[in-house]
């Protein structure tokens, strides 16, 4: 859906209290949430402005977001 948020807490409630734990003493992963966040934030707006983009760009945006939930899913579980 357009504009939608795939928010890390939203979509991994059940790792709220690590998702908060790894941010503080892990700046590794703090740094992999702030790159999540950031282009979830970025997808949402070009989504939303409906600013002239390739189809091929917002795809490939969701792609990578799509690896950085990937990563951040491996080390929530680990």
């Amino acid at each position: 859906m357009l504009g939608e948020s795939h928010d890390v807490l939203n979509e991994f409630p059940e790792y709220r209290d690590r998702i908060d734990e790894l941010r503080r003493t892990d700046s590794g992963f703090s740094s992999l949430m702030t790159e999540y966040d950031e282009l979830d934030a970025r997808i949402r707006q070009l989504e939303e402005t409906g600013l002239p983009v390739a189809d091929e760009t917002i795809e490939d945006l969701k792609k990578e977001r799509i690896m950085l939930k990937d990563r951040i899913f491996n080390v929530l579980k680990s």
